[in-house]
């Protein structure tokens, strides 16, 4: 009978617990943390910085610039629409998906966290990562300093505030500001 157990790949790839030690992973983070070294380290070549990300993003659109430094776990559950700008400084925690929408904006230090751990000390020791995507939807205004949490997603048109801890999901068109996030000021179309 042939072996059917997943991956630890597979199985954070759909959404399930996995061990974040698995010898697989640590060299999927090893290849993406060579790809952050080459792009951070690059001249201000903006061709050389784009091929760079499409060979570490799942998804990268057109019209991409990033501020180096730019740290990820794996890259290739980074989706990134066209019209992006991530300034300096950030980090992605991609276990599972980040999604980010066409036209959108992220501060420096931001950080975007797709994965949680469990609340018991027996399974955090284990290396047990639970893995949750991330959505931000298109025209987002991310401030600098701002952190998002596993699960979460942003709607269209909102803005976050610089230094805000995101908790939970936002609707669009809405500025969100605090720790934790809430609901500040909707905006008009």
């Amino acid at each position: 009978m042939e072996n059917c157990r997943k991956t630890e790949r597979e199985r954070m790839t759909n959404g399930e617990s996995f061990f974040t030690n698995d010898p697989q992973l640590m060299e999927d983070k090893k290849n993406a943390r060579i790809l952050c070294s080459r792009f951070n380290s690059s001249p201000e070549d903006e061709s050389l910085r784009k091929a760079l990300l499409k060979q570490l993003f799942g998804h990268c659109g057109e019209r991409i610039a990033i501020k180096p430094p730019f740290h990820c776990d794996y890259g290739y559950n980074i989706f990134a629409g066209d019209d992006l700008f991530i300034n300096f400084d950030c980090v992605f925690l991609d276990a599972a998906p980040i999604r980010i929408g066409e036209h959108c904006m992220i501060g420096p230090k931001t950080c975007i966290y797709a994965i949680g751990h469990p609340l018991d000390a027996e399974s955090r020791r284990e290396k047990i990562g639970i893995p949750k995507p991330v959505t931000i939807g298109d025209n987002v205004w991310i401030g600098g300093g701002v952190t998002i949490l596993p699960g979460v997603s942003i709607g269209d048109g909102t803005v976050i505030a610089a230094a805000s801890v995101v908790t939970k999901s936002f609707p669009d068109h809405v500025v969100i500001a605090g720790n934790p996030a809430k609901i500040i000021k909707n905006i008009e179309e």
